[in-house]
């Protein structure tokens, strides 16, 4: 059976309760909640916030309705039109399951059945080609054949060390490259898992995006399969993107007390995509703290996490990790640490001939006329003479400031020395003004 097929199998739809995957009890406990905070309720809307096949919807209202936890409030000709209410027993029950938890969604997917899913959508390593890198970079000046030490990284699928100067690049290329892998395959996602009765919730609005296949596309291979169970979802390959923000707690399954269900950590919903951790060695966490939690699962392609319980669980950790820094490689981990991530690319400063073609880019899209002797003025005051090094933002940021004075005086923008030299000294505060 090939990889498509396996997966076929998998997400095939469950069209009665025993094909669930994970105990009848924890579908019926979600129906109690679900009718407590609703009211009344027929089964499409069930079946519509479960994600549950209505058949089975129905299979466990007749069960409800028989045991008098429901009663119909309103009858139609199917049995699946009919709209339920809770009993005051059915209310009772429904209290009881929401002290275990306040979790309302789609009915979750057993943890194996997401083990499987995952490795079966990564087994086979994204490969990009050198056009398509090519493409995805083709709005940034960079170096001859930069493309060439980006694609390697991709295919590898396993870590990249961005590294250089501030201001050169290295986040909107890390974008970029999230940007390239949201173009390849989709990938098949549950909402929600259900690890020993415990849910754990997946689904991220600001991480997992639907996929919407071309109009022009006819489906095919795994966009086209049919008869797929809807807790289950196909979206962009996800990126997760973190600065100094990120801490150790977002790196392990995280209980909220309140609604009692799990957070999935951050490694777990960039499954099948990307994780940049932006503004490496400024978290708070340490360097080599973070390295050392991921040491065992970037090799072994396998994470460890806990409950509180203290049950150990085994999850794919399958997405390629990039750092970007400003700071110096050496001074942040050890030579032993970097040799563990596997492609290191250092993004300069620009040389004046790029520096030229990033400002000229960046005048036409702000749409400020280029004026070459006015560029030269820039770059001999402002540059040579201060010994200022050239950094690939500065034309967008010169450029913006000069807009902000032009408005505000009422006059067309242009690059004349005096504008110039009014823009950059709002802007440059490292160093005395170059007279």
């Amino acid at each position: 059976m090939t990889g498509s097929d396996q997966l076929r199998k998998l997400l095939m739809q469950a069209t009665n309760i025993s094909q669930l995957g994970l105990p009848p009890s924890l579908a019926v406990d979600l129906i109690y909640r679900i009718l407590f905070t609703e009211g009344d309720a027929n089964v499409s809307r069930l079946a519509e916030v479960t994600r549950l096949f209505p058949q089975v919807v129905d299979e466990i209202m007749s069960d409800l309705q028989h045991d008098h936890m429901v009663e119909v409030v309103k009858a139609g000709t199917l049995r699946v039109s009919y709209t339920y209410r809770l009993t005051d027993e059915g209310s009772n029950r429904a209290r009881d399951s929401l002290e275990r938890t306040q979790y309302i969604g789609p009915f979750p997917v057993d943890i194996d059945a997401y083990r499987k899913a995952i490795v079966l959508q990564t087994a086979d390593r994204q490969k990009v080609t050198p056009a398509e890198v090519r493409h995805a970079l083709t709005s940034l000046i960079l170096p001859e054949n930069f493309h060439r030490r980006i694609g390697p990284a991709v295919n590898a699928g396993t870590s990249l060390f961005l590294y250089g100067p501030p201001g050169n690049g290295k986040t909107t290329v890390a974008q970029a490259i999230a940007k390239l892998l949201t173009g390849t395959d989709p990938i098949w996602l549950p909402y929600a898992v259900s690890i020993g009765g415990q849910i754990v919730q997946i689904y991220d609005p600001l991480v997992h995006t639907p996929y919407v296949p071309p109009e022009s596309d006819v489906p095919t291979g795994k966009t086209g399969f049919i008869g797929v169970d809807k807790r289950w979802s196909l979206f962009q390959r996800p990126s997760v993107m973190v600065g100094g923000e990120l801490t150790m707690e977002a790196l392990e399954l995280r209980f909220e007390p309140v609604s009692k269900i799990y957070e999935a950590p951050l490694q777990m919903k960039a499954n099948g995509g990307m994780f940049l951790i932006d503004d490496f060695g400024r978290q708070q966490i340490s360097p080599q703290q973070l390295l050392n939690r991921w040491i065992v699962p970037r090799e072994a392609r396998i994470d460890f996490l806990r409950l509180q319980s203290g049950q150990t669980l085994e999850i794919p950790f399958r997405q390629l990790i990039v750092f970007a820094t400003n700071l110096e490689p050496s001074s942040l981990v050890d030579g032993a640490f970097l040799r563990r991530i596997q492609m290191k690319v250092e993004l300069g400063n620009p040389d004046e001939k790029m520096f030229y073609q990033i400002f000229a880019q960046m005048c036409q899209l702000l749409k400020v006329p280029f004026d070459k002797n006015g560029f030269v003025y820039l770059v001999q005051k402002w540059y040579r003479d201060a010994k200022r090094p050239m950094q690939s933002v500065h034309p967008r940021d010169i450029l913006t400031t000069l807009l902000a004075i032009c408005d505000y005086a009422g006059i067309a923008p242009q690059m004349t020395p005096e504008l110039l030299d009014e823009s950059c000294s709002c802007y440059f505060v490292d160093a005395e003004i170059p007279q």
